[in-house]
């Protein structure tokens, strides 16, 4: 369980003060709205800061983007205290695959470091690939046309 921090919020009375966050790198998400669902009960469809009334008990906080599939479900069981309002956050996966990450703020991005291992491995092979054209180009005492005619043989 996710520890949370009830805040005195006199104005707005007890409930769930809930942010959802998608990356920059899965723009696409902000063309699907989250499911926000408390005990089952659907109470939200929206990215960014949402106040939740709620009076005082336990409740089951469930929170997806509907796919083709549920991408990022993240479940947290919510205690409510009277007057006040329990600070949460979801943040969507960054890899389609793996759960959302859903508690007190801040959250981390989950898949991140797998996304930057990707990243890295694809910036590795451009690398080489770029590398090895010019290798070839250099090694190859003729006419640029001659270059042209290297990396269709360097790519098979």
């Amino acid at each position: 369980m996710y520890p949370q921090q009830p805040q005195q919020q006199a104005s707005q009375g007890s409930g769930i003060s809930l942010t959802t966050k998608y990356n920059w790198m899965t723009f696409l998400l902000a063309l699907f709205k989250p499911v926000i669902e408390i005990n089952g009960q659907r109470v939200g469809n929206t990215w960014g800061q949402q106040f939740i009334p709620l009076q005082p008990g336990q409740y089951q906080l469930h929170v997806h983007v509907p796919y083709l599939w549920k991408l990022g479900s993240a479940d947290l069981p919510v205690n409510i205290y009277a007057g006040q309002v329990v600070e949460l956050e979801y943040r969507a996966p960054v890899i389609a695959f793996i759960g959302g990450a859903l508690g007190a703020p801040p959250q981390k991005w989950p898949g991140m470091v797998v996304m930057i291992i990707l990243y890295a491995v694809i910036g590795v092979l451009f690398l080489c690939v770029c590398g090895g054209v010019v290798v070839a180009a250099l090694s190859s005492n003729s006419t640029s046309a001659d270059v042209f005619t290297a990396v269709p043989a360097l790519l098979r």
